[in-house]
């Protein structure tokens, strides 16, 4: 019923950046919040970057000043936009979205993931 399809991953050189969206698409009513996760090898997925429907923000510290989270309500996208890249921030990166389905369920749906590899 719902989608969330992710584009703009890539490969980089570290201080380079890159710009990541996603936009929701399905049955939707509204979306109380969408955020970013990433998932690097080895590791559980982390939270990156959320932004709640009336614009607050929650960033983890590690990228704190180099990433920004922005949203288009109107359009139910989602972007994150990612500077001063490291090599640390090499991971797969999730879109995820905190729906309301016409049917007024609420759930949590999931990109598929695209890859953000950052060289040194």
């Amino acid at each position: 019923q719902v989608q969330l399809v992710e584009s703009g991953g890539g490969l980089v050189q570290a201080g380079g950046s890159l710009r990541l969206s996603c936009a929701a698409s399905g049955s939707i009513a509204s979306i109380n919040a969408m955020g970013w996760y990433r998932q690097a090898p080895g590791k559980q997925r982390e939270l990156v970057a959320l932004i709640f429907s009336g614009g607050n923000t929650v960033y983890a510290d590690s990228v704190k000043g180099r990433f920004t989270i922005s949203r288009d309500n109107a359009k139910n996208r989602v972007y994150l936009q990612m500077n001063s890249l490291k090599p640390e921030d090499t991971a797969v990166y999730y879109c995820n979205g905190r729906v309301v389905a016409t049917s007024r369920s609420m759930s949590d749906y999931w990109g598929q993931g695209t890859q953000v590899t950052v060289s040194s």
